[in-house]
Formats: C-alpha cells, sequence, structure tokens
C-alpha cells in the first residue's frame, strides 16, 4: 500500500511539475509574431533595414544580435523619454512579454519549430506599406548619382493632374535607390505658386543657396511647411509612412503641383534613383484638415568645441486647432529636443523631450488623442546640439556651424501636425496673414 501511495505521489509531482514548465518557445509560434508586429515594416525587402526577418532562415543568423538590440532597448527605434510612454498611437516599444519571448527563444538555441504555427502574412501590397495607391507618381527618368562629391539638393516638380480638390487618406514615399537616398520630402505647390518657377516639370534643378541670416521667423515658418507649399509626406530612415486618421485628412487643390525635394549622397559606388509617391485617396470628405506647420530657426551659430548648444524655436496659432502629431528635425549634432505648449493662460504644458536624437531614425510621433489648442498657443521648441569631439557622429568639432541642408551642416525644424475644421481657411493660423500671402505668391 505505502508503495502504491509512493508511486502515486511520485507520478503526481512529475505530472505537475510538467505541467508548470514553460512551454518552448519557437521562431513560428512565438517570435515571428513579434517580429511582423514591431520589425517587418523596415526587416523586409525593398526597406531601409540591411538584414530581413521574414523567415527562420533570414532571422536565424541574426538572433544573437536581435537579443542583445531589444535588452539594450535599441531596437525598435523610439526616443521619446520614459515620461511620455503611452501618449503616442505609433509606439515602438515592446511589451515585456515580448522581451521575454525573444531572449528564451534565443537562449534555447533559436528553435525552428511548426510552419503551421506561423501567423498569416500581413499584407503588404507590392512593397507599399499604406495598401494599393489610388494614385503613382513617379520621377519620369532615373537621376544619376556620382561615386563620389558634394550633391546639392535637387528638386523635381511633376504634375499631379488632379482635376478636382482632392482628399489624401495615406501617403508613402517610395525611394528607387535606399542606399543613396538621404531623404526626401513631397511639397505640394499650389496653383499660382511662384516657388520653383524655374523648375521645368520633369527635370531636376537645383535652386541658389539663400541667405538664412537674414530671413524673418515668419518667412522661414511658411517656408518649411504653410499655404502654397505644404509639406505633403517625407521619407527618411525610420519615418512612417503617413496615414492620417479617420475623419482627417490632407487637402491637395486641383491643378497643384508635386515637388520632390531629393538629399542623395554618394556612397563611392554611381548608380542611379527613380523615387516615386503613392497616394491613398479619402473615401469620405474628413470633418477635420491635417496640416504640416514648423516651428524653425534658421539663424544660429553653434561654436566649435560646444558640447550643448541651445538653440529655440517657437510658432504662435492664431485660430483653435488640435494636435495631431509632432517630429524634431536635426543633422547629426543634434542632441536632444524638446516641445511645449505656452497657453493663452500663461500656462505651459511639455509635449515632448527626445533626450537622446539620433540623426539615423527620423521619426514621427503620433497623439494618441489629439490635443486642442485654443486661439493663441504658442510651440516652443528647445534643441541642444553637440559640437564637441566627445560626439562620435561629429563631422568637425573644430568648425563653426550654421544653418545648411548638407548632413555637416545644421537645421532646426520642429515640425509639427495640426487638425481644423475641413473648411476653415488656413490662413487663419498664421500671424500676418496678409504678409504670408504675399511671401508665397511671391515665390
Amino acid at each position: 500500500m505505502k508503495r502504491r501511495m509512493f508511486l502515486f505521489s511520485l507520478l503526481f509531482c512529475v505530472s505537475l511539475a510538467a505541467a508548470n514548465k514553460p512551454a518552448p518557445v519557437s521562431f513560428y509560434k512565438d517570435v515571428l509574431p513579434v517580429l511582423q508586429k514591431n520589425c517587418q515594416s523596415c526587416h523586409r525587402a525593398g526597406e531601409a533595414a540591411p538584414m530581413e526577418f521574414t523567415t527562420y532562415q533570414s532571422t536565424r543568423p541574426w538572433a544573437k544580435a536581435i537579443r542583445e538590440a531589444v535588452l539594450s532597448k535599441r531596437m525598435p527605434p523610439w526616443f521619446a523619454s520614459a515620461d511620455d510612454r503611452g501618449k503616442f498611437h505609433n509606439e515602438r516599444l515592446l511589451a515585456p512579454e515580448e522581451v521575454a519571448k525573444i531572449t528564451a527563444w534565443v537562449d534555447a538555441g533559436a528553435p525552428e519549430g511548426n510552419p503551421a504555427d506561423a501567423p498569416p502574412t500581413p499584407p503588404f501590397i507590392e512593397g507599399w506599406n499604406i495598401g494599393k495607391p489610388d494614385k503613382v507618381v513617379e520621377m519620369p527618368t532615373p537621376f544619376r548619382i556620382p561615386a563620389s562629391g558634394t550633391i546639392e539638393y535637387t528638386y523635381i516638380v511633376l504634375p499631379l493632374d488632379l482635376k478636382q480638390d482632392t482628399w489624401i487618406q495615406a501617403a508613402e514615399v517610395r525611394p528607387g535607390n535606399r542606399a543613396v537616398v538621404h531623404h526626401v520630402i513631397a511639397f505640394l505647390r499650389e496653383p499660382g505658386s511662384k516657388w520653383l518657377a524655374e523648375a521645368k516639370y520633369g527635370e531636376p534643378f537645383v535652386p541658389q543657396r539663400r541667405n538664412r541670416s537674414s530671413r524673418t521667423s515668419n518667412q522661414e515658418n511658411s517656408e518649411a511647411g504653410g499655404p502654397g507649399t505644404e509639406l505633403l509626406v517625407g521619407y527618411a530612415p525610420g519615418l512612417e509612412a503617413q496615414r492620417w486618421l479617420p475623419g482627417q485628412a490632407k487637402l491637395v487643390k486641383a491643378g497643384t503641383d508635386v515637388v520632390f525635394q531629393m538629399h542623395y549622397t554618394a556612397n563611392g559606388v554611381a548608380t542611379t534613383d527613380q523615387t516615386k509617391i503613392g497616394l491613398v485617396f479619402a473615401k469620405q470628405p474628413p470633418k477635420e484638415r491635417v496640416m504640416t506647420l514648423a516651428a524653425t530657426n534658421a539663424r544660429f551659430v553653434i561654436p566649435p568645441g560646444a558640447p550643448n548648444h541651445r538653440v529655440d524655436s517657437q510658432f504662435t496659432l492664431h485660430t483653435d486647432t488640435r494636435l495631431v502629431g509632432l517630429m524634431p528635425h536635426m543633422h547629426l549634432r543634434g542632441k536632444s529636443f524638446e516641445y511645449y505648449a505656452v497657453y493663452p493662460t500663461g500656462e505651459k504644458e511639455r509635449l515632448l523631450t527626445v533626450p537622446r536624437y539620433d540623426f539615423n531614425w527620423q521619426l514621427f510621433y503620433y497623439l494618441k488623442e489629439p490635443k486642442f489648442f485654443p486661439k493663441g498657443t504658442r510651440i516652443e521648441c528647445i534643441a541642444h546640439f553637440d559640437n564637441s569631439p566627445n560626439n562620435k557622429y561629429n563631422p568637425d568639432p573644430t568648425k563653426e556651424v550654421r544653418w545648411g541642408d548638407q548632413s555637416w551642416e545644421e537645421m532646426m525644424i520642429g515640425w509639427f501636425d495640426v487638425a481644423f475644421p475641413s473648411d476653415m481657411d488656413p490662413m487663419k493660423i498664421y500671424r500676418e496673414e496678409k504678409a504670408l500671402a504675399s511671401t508665397s505668391a511671391g515665390r
């Protein structure tokens, strides 16, 4: 009897231990869903990342590197401070259980598992992240990039051929050659604008460099983004395709042109690029129009060797709006960036802090809930630059640095998206409506 009880107890303990033993992890069942959700937007063929995480065969060689990257929080790239956690709907932070699955998988030898456990493949349509576009606009001929040398910002103006005002629900830039495309900004040039009037449709155009030091802040802000030269969509490593929330969209007026601002970087091999953009039309008129604005300062001077040089910018909104998202922009000496809202009451609210800015990953931070800004709200931005030898990306710490297009120069732009009633005149946003309209018409 005692022997039977002993055997029964032993079997019970073994069964209990087996029941409590964690289920073995595998690539298809545990890791692939995490990669699809958080990584494959970049780590797949044709995207910015240099390796693919779409199959077991392409992912397995990188297992240890993936483990180190997620434990150190280098990947996925996300640079908002811990105080901003939970504020943005596109937050790229892995949940603790996702990190635990990847860690356990690597520690177990990165087993493949059963392919039948794999989740469905995400619906990436012919390379587009926004789904099948309603309209695609492509550079008509390949642009030749030399093997070496500096390539000035090149502009290519193309007609959109829209016969009526059209609302855009999503937009995406697809570089033809990511190895040499540093960034792309697609601007809207409305009918009547004189901006880049010398450029011929479809032909690369390099305008003369402008003297930024004599420009007013209103001119800087209106040129960076506003009526007449509004930013539609951009591309840079890490920057997502743009999709606006239901009920929100960007407006493209009939007869508007799209202007590709192309920044190429030679990489030692002569090659070509033929970039395109895709547009998805809104299925019904939106309640709110989205517009990209910018708080810009182009008149700074960063002294040689300065480790923490501060530059400020601001933009006052002269009508009620709602904040949708924020995107700081600097170059290789960029160190940190902050956004604040100063309300008409004098109250000041921090909107976003990026304590460790990374030029290699240009991110837009989209709010989960758009924030209401009453008329008179002022957006204030504070940027810090590291021009010291301690900055490993610094092109030359012995040089004074000013505003310029190239990466070894600097920029200070606090991009931000606002939403407002779709039937409202956007000129109400600006302080000097008549002056701005005159400036836009004179380009």
